[in-house]
């Protein structure tokens, strides 16, 4: 049964290059500051456990499997769906992963980012995923996107077509793009009349600075929860589905669509 209103909260915080156990500890503290406040959902940041430490991924990966079964057992202890991208060892390479364990303990979903950032280099270290994912979970159907997925809203449009009602996305964006990352967020949201979830990182890692605001906006392009810049910080909001329905009931955007116009080809012929 799809829940009318849930606590969609973010864990922010300062991923430490490479310490697992120190990341474990923040993410965890995070998790049971938003589960005291009553939260059904957690999303944690990109890569969460490590951050970018690239030249130790394999042993980061091998980690992984124990990283899960703590977030599963905290998902149950909890009764909340936690969600946060790691790193996953497969045959291709390692991917960025992002997995939701729903309230019960039990994986609902697993997405490998799609989109890799060439910026940064992320193709030298990362394989790319191949397929896009909707699960469904005790929240409600989630949406899964990355960091740089935030950039193709292809993808998005696929998830809310798919069923979403609110997407997360795990980042690891910097500060010197923070603008793009807040404009982003509400323009997926707004033009697929959906809740959006970004769960940025703080901090620095040795060249980067990142820009923290983690926030959650509504199907309307409201802000609903905003976290500091520089800061630590959880935070919690209502998504009321009622919103999302009647603002898509009031510019029925997705139900006008008109695919078949959309597709390549030669200009100005019909």
């Amino acid at each position: 049964m799809t829940p009318k209103t849930i606590r969609a909260g973010v864990v922010q915080f300062d991923t430490r290059l490479g310490d697992i156990e120190v990341n474990l500890k923040s993410a965890l503290d995070g998790i049971a500051g938003l589960a005291a406040q009553g939260a059904d959902l957690a999303v944690l940041p990109e890569l969460w456990p490590c951050g970018f430490d690239n030249r130790h991924l394999a042993a980061h990966a091998a980690q992984t499997p124990r990283i899960l079964e703590i977030v599963s057992a905290q998902a149950a202890e909890h009764s909340m769906v936690i969600a946060g991208s790691v790193p996953e060892a497969g045959p291709d390479g390692i991917c960025n992963t992002l997995v939701v364990m729903d309230r019960d303990g039990r994986e609902a979903g697993r997405y490998r980012k799609i989109h890799l950032f060439s910026a940064g280099g992320e193709e030298r270290f990362f394989a790319k995923g191949k397929a896009w994912a909707v699960c469904d979970t005790a929240a409600g159907k989630l949406g899964l996107m990355i960091c740089y997925d935030l950039r193709f809203p292809e993808l998005c449009r696929v998830l809310a077509l798919d069923g979403a009602a609110c997407v997360i996305v795990p980042a690891q964006w910097p500060e010197a793009r923070i603008d793009h990352w807040n404009a982003l967020l509400k323009a997926r949201a707004i033009e697929n009349q959906l809740f959006v979830v970004g769960a940025n990182r703080c901090g620095h890692d040795p060249s980067l600075a990142y820009g923290g605001g983690s926030q959650v906006v509504s199907p309307t392009g409201e802000v609903l929860a905003l976290a500091r810049a520089d800061a630590p910080q959880v935070i919690l909001a209502n998504l009321d589905r009622a919103v999302m329905e009647n603002f898509r009931k009031h510019i029925p955007c997705l139900q006008e669509r008109a695919p078949e116009s959309y597709q390549t080809g030669p200009k100005g012929k019909s």
